[in-house]
């Protein structure tokens, strides 16, 4: 039975509702405002401190516009990207996150300036970035509901969206906004790995959107795994630069600090346990590493453990669509989906745009993170300019989880764990092969066969059920794109198809939920023929 109405809980009435309250969806909600739109941000955690960016130091894709700078910035990433990225879209990022930083500084960030006393933007420290973000979203009268988890989309008769409904984490009681145009900036799916920042990052607006027939794309380059110490949840990859990888007895792991490195690592893991050491960071560069990382070194406080001078253990963790670049596929400049109505920024976005085949790390997905939610809010504000929503008949979208399909509710909890156990393997996800994607592939769709044919879950396990069932969804998702592509491509690595074929510089793109369909899209044509190797 469906549930038919809100009974009971919040009603909102709005121009533009943001899903999430990170990066990308404050500068949504601070542009459709500043565009004179009637804004709603609704967010999982609380808006400035949940979420990946605010525990941590990011660096930012930022280059001055001096031409020579820019168009090497442009070439640098392009063919380690697989060559999938538009340079459309990179030029424009660039340029727009050269302003939007100075309007950062203006607002208030303290950005320090270099040794010349030039103005320098290209770091981001994320407590003080995201309580700034707050600010302003604030000052420009956007209504914020922290604790208010988006559970599913609402639709109109004609399939356009009109808005979203979900629970208040306090109390469980339902509220519902009603708008045109809704920007999903959700996040990523992280598979609850326990990297930094992750915990409320599990593809939720994916397979909200998924449910009223958004695509997506580069689904395939979603594996990204990061380095982080053995007892600890920080997963900052840049620091590594300087640190020496051994075996147990001592032994060092070949070529663990080349090109290569990280898949060296990553070998080396499935043997055993692997130790780190930063010892090759001199004084001045310790210092500055602990300046621009405090949280990293944290940990290492106060387990007594001097990084620089004692080896420690180290994993790695699965940060999936966070680090890596499949999202929702964008359709427009204005970073719309497939379905009317319905926006996506940051990393609930595609990053093939930008990247390409390979992660954004920690600078470019900043930068698409500022850009997009800065585009997205303003598409989403023209979008609703002028469209009432109240005289359209609306119902709700969602599925799995909020609707009954048989006697007994699914455990979350058993159905993350299950999808855990297809993802984090490193010699299934990382080192992939198209016979281990497909046998993890039959028991991913039949877990989902048995979760679609469940009963509604009960009010107190709502939000996990939905979690579970996004996490599932972004899972079939993954391997199917990745059985698509027949080739190892930037982060897509298939050892039964070590190369790379350039008849396959395409994009993969995927949806569906209960049959999930794969098809192949022509990537933007390369801009010229010096792309850099």
């Amino acid at each position: 039975m469906r549930r038919a109405t809100v009974t009971g809980g919040l009603e909102i009435e709005a121009d533009v509702l943001v899903i999430g309250g990170g990066p990308a969806g404050t500068w949504a909600a601070w542009r459709a405002a500043a565009l004179g739109a009637r804004v709603v941000l609704v967010d999982k955690g609380y808006c400035g401190t949940s979420g990946a960016t605010a525990p941590s130091g990011t660096g930012v894709w930022w280059v001055p516009p001096e031409p020579a700078r820019r168009h090497a910035a442009l070439l640098s990433r392009e063919a380690m990207g697989g060559l999938l990225a538009d340079r459309a879209w990179s030029g424009r990022v660039l340029e727009t996150t050269y302003e939007l930083l100075a309007q950062l500084a203006a607002s208030g960030y303290p950005f320090a300036d270099d040794r010349d006393g030039r103005a320098r933007r290209d770091s981001l420290q994320g407590p003080e970035y995201m309580r700034l973000m707050r600010r302003l979203v604030r000052q420009a009268k956007v209504t914020i509901l922290d604790h208010s988890p988006a559970l599913e989309l609402l639709v109109d008769d004609a399939g356009s969206v009109a808005g979203a409904a979900g629970i208040a984490r306090a109390d469980g009681s339902a509220w519902a906004v009603r708008a045109p145009a809704v920007v999903l900036a959700s996040g990523g799916c992280a598979f609850l790995s326990k990297a930094l920042g992750c915990n409320v990052l599990t593809g939720d607006g994916q397979l909200m959107a998924a449910e009223v027939g958004a695509e997506l794309s580069g689904m395939e380059f979603s594996n990204a795994f990061g380095i982080a110490p053995y007892f600890s949840s920080v997963t900052k990859g840049a620091l590594y630069t300087w640190a020496s990888f051994t075996y147990p007895d001592g032994s060092a792991i070949p070529e663990a600090s080349s090109k290569y490195g990280r898949s060296k690592i990553a070998r080396a893991l499935l043997a055993g346990p692997v130790y780190a050491r930063l010892d090759k960071a001199d004084a001045v560069v310790r210092a500055a590493m602990r300046g621009a990382q405090p949280n990293f070194f944290l940990p290492f406080d106060r387990a007594g453990i001097d990084p620089f001078t004692e080896r420690f253990r180290i994993t790695m963790r699965l940060e999936a669509t966070v680090r890596g670049t499949g999202g929702l596929r964008l359709v427009d400049e204005r970073c719309a989906t497939t379905v009317p109505g319905l926006f996506a920024a940051g990393d609930a976005a595609t990053r093939e745009l930008l990247c390409g085949a390979f992660t954004g790390g920690g600078s470019h997905n900043a930068a698409w993170a500022i850009c997009s939610g800065y585009w997205a809010g303003g598409g989403a504000a023209a979008f609703a300019r002028g469209t009432a929503v109240l005289a359209r008949r609306v119902r709700r979208a969602g599925s799995v989880g909020l609707t009954d399909g048989g006697a007994r509710a699914f455990d979350p909890a058993a159905v993350t764990q299950a999808v855990q156990a297809e993802v984090f393997p490193l010699d299934r996800n990382y080192f992939r092969s198209g016979d281990r994607l497909a046998d993890s592939l039959a028991r991913l769709d039949a877990l989902w066969q048995q979760v679609r044919g469940s009963a509604e879950a009960g009010r107190a396990d709502l939000l996990r059920a939905r979690e579970a069932a996004a996490m599932l969804a972004t899972s079939r998702w993954m391997y199917r794109s990745a059985l698509e592509r027949t080739e190892s491509r930037g982060m897509h690595k298939r050892d039964d198809y070590p190369a790379l074929d350039p008849a396959q510089r395409n994009h993969v793109v995927s949806g569906g939920l209960d049959e999930v369909w794969v098809a192949r899209r022509p990537a933007a044509p390369l801009a010229e023929q010096d792309v850099a190797a």
